[in-house]
């Protein structure tokens, strides 16, 4: 009787171990992540989304997120069992980072400011990933001294690289002056520094990296608002501007080919593609199936189309209920729609590898 008894015992916790939460296993120790305002958790330390009413769905209370609330990045801190992660920048010198830093920065550009200067004569902030990176260093060099501790410090981390490189796109498309066809000429320029930040984290010992797509740029209010256009064939079914989605699925397109290249280079190291473009489309496409009213419209901005028409601020035009919408304040999304496009990619099918079956 006994060992039926300690047969079944070891049955039952067979099961809840093949069905328990990964995070609850301690699957990373830590999360180290770069990018721009998709994640930037508190390190561009001025503008609006430091004011109400950013902050107030899941906080009460400004953190520095463009958003309402959480974002992509804090949803896979909570899946994997880990605190939010910590913005790097106020801490850079001091903190120790037991759980990882987030390096990302509002406005960062994949491409450096000299590209731009000499390229095209234009003058662009100094947020970039080459900064992200610099940082990312000089932390490391502090908290796991010497290439052994480094490497063994990453090995059991989980690096998020992105989504970064939208910003590239997004300085020349806000322009409507500009032609819309040069993003194509540097878009190779975006994909190859990606790639070889990718491979800079990896030399210095990440063993798991994510690194996420662009988003359908032509469903976002304030594309959808600067670059209307009276002809019918410029939309989609879902009322998106096709032109701009097919620039973000080339962008992908090329993304994929270039982490394809740097897994048969990196054949010991996991590289997750995460599909944004394909969990954004969710709310485009079935947006009663997501909770949502419309998808294409602003929660926080203005009486014009698409919500457009006024700046997110004290002054604008706010939502009831952030929870019925998709896009929060014309170009970022609101909490519901991360927590979504978060889910995907933990558990599919918005990544080749789910997220929380990467260990």
């Amino acid at each position: 009787m006994g060992s039926i008894i300690s047969m079944a015992l070891l049955f039952v916790f067979g099961v809840m171990l093949l069905n328990a939460d990964v995070g609850s296993c301690g699957c990373f120790k830590r999360i180290f992540a770069f990018g721009d305002s998709i994640i930037d958790t508190g390190n561009f330390r001025t503008g609006s989304m430091w004011m109400p009413p950013y902050g107030g769905t899941y906080f009460h209370h400004p953190t520095g997120r463009c958003s309402d609330g959480r974002l992509i990045i804090d949803f896979y801190a909570q899946a994997l069992g880990l605190p939010l992660l910590p913005p790097s920048g106020p801490e850079e010198n001091t903190g120790k980072f037991p759980t990882g830093a987030n390096f990302a920065v509002w406005g960062s550009f994949a491409l450096s400011p000299d590209y731009y200067r000499k390229r095209y004569n234009l003058s662009m902030g100094h947020a970039c990933l080459d900064s992200q990176l610099r940082s990312f260093k000089t932390v490391l060099a502090r908290i796991a001294p010497g290439k052994a501790a480094t490497k063994s410090l990453l090995s059991d981390s989980l690096v998020v690289f992105g989504e970064i490189g939208g910003n590239d796109y997004n300085f020349w498309f806000f322009d409507p002056r500009r032609s819309r066809n040069t993003p194509h000429e540097y878009m190779p320029d975006v994909i190859t520094r990606i790639g070889a930040g990718v491979q800079e984290v990896i030399n210095l010992g990440a063993k798991t990296i994510l690194v996420p797509g662009n988003f359908p740029i032509g469903c976002i209010p304030v594309y959808l608002n600067d670059h209307k256009s009276n002809k019918s064939t410029d939309y989609d079914q879902f009322s998106c501007l096709k032109w701009y989605n097919a620039f973000s699925q080339k962008h992908n397109q090329l993304l994929k080919v270039e982490i394809g290249r740097l897994r048969s280079r990196n054949p010991s190291v996991k590289i997750i593609y995460a599909d944004y473009y394909g969990a954004a489309m969710e709310f485009v496409r079935n947006p009663k199936r997501n909770g949502v009213d419309n998808p294409l419209v602003a929660c926080c901005g203005g009486n014009g189309p698409y919500g457009t028409g006024h700046g997110c601020d004290q002054n604008a035009k706010i939502c009831r209920e952030p929870s019925r919408f998709a896009n929060w304040d014309q170009v970022h999304m609101t909490e519901k729609a991360y927590n979504v496009i978060a889910n995907g990619v933990l558990n599919g099918p918005y990544a080749d590898i789910p997220l929380l079956h990467a260990c």
